[in-house]
């Protein structure tokens, strides 16, 4: 009958020390000018194929690497790979989740200080990655037109942690009759004030407005210039 709340203590415990490693590496890649960005959405939601394109369209402009969390294989990061950047593999287990202590020793011997643009790819889940800060400028949470609208309205906790959403695959949007309308307004309703940006990999639609918002991002983190959205970048 006691067993409740001694697990809520080593919960809070487990994400109090997660906190302080957090922290510590977000100096560290302050001190650094490293912009980090860590990627979450469900399984399928095409997180892996917009990083590779990104880390393919952005190589000859920026020293940019990525970490690249799953539970069991390293397909993933062998896909990364072919962008032809530096990436690592951090492989959880049972874990479904990232934590700042894997980043941690994942980074160990790796340079990462001569990197201009790190990237976090967190294992496939919308509800446990909410929890855990890893230290990162920004998280972008992903939900894909294949997926429906109501994903804001599901996993809520996971959209008021992160900074901007990206909604994938919208080359697909008419064939899965995806309510743009809809999708914005629960993304509204669950963080008023939300980024969002609508494009698809494959085809290459809404990229140049992501990253040139990547751009701006890597640009403040380097120079240490404090600037705000612009509303030309959202939709």
């Amino acid at each position: 009958m006691t067993s409740e709340p001694r697990l809520l203590e080593v919960r809070k415990n487990v994400l109090k020390q997660n906190d302080i490693l957090a922290r510590a590496l977000r100096d560290r890649f302050r001190a650094q000018h490293t912009c980090v960005i860590s990627l979450v959405s469900s399984p399928g939601a095409g997180k892996t194929a917009l990083l590779e394109r990104t880390l393919t369209l952005l190589k000859g402009q920026y020293r940019v690497a990525a970490l690249v969390g799953d539970l069991a294989t390293e397909n993933d990061a062998l896909r990364l790979a072919r962008s032809g950047v530096s990436v690592k593999q951090i492989t959880t287990g049972a874990i479904c989740h990232l934590e700042a202590a894997m980043v941690e020793r994942a980074l160990e011997g790796w340079g990462v200080d001569e990197l201009d643009l790190l990237f976090i790819e967190n294992v496939g889940n919308m509800v446990c990655p909410a929890s855990y800060d890893l230290g990162e400028d920004l998280r972008l949470v992903m939900l894909s037109v294949t997926e429906g609208e109501d994903k804001p309205l599901k996993y809520p906790t996971i959209f008021n942690s992160a900074d901007v959403a990206i909604i994938t695959k919208c080359d697909l949007a008419a064939a899965v009759e995806f309510d743009e309308g809809a999708a914005l307004a629960n993304i509204q309703a669950v963080r008023p004030g939300m980024p969002v940006f609508l494009l698809s990999a494959k085809s290459g639609e809404g990229m140049d407005n992501y990253l040139q918002f990547l751009a701006r991002r890597v640009h403040r983190k380097c120079s240490a210039v404090d600037e705000s959205t612009s509303p030309a970048e959202v939709h």
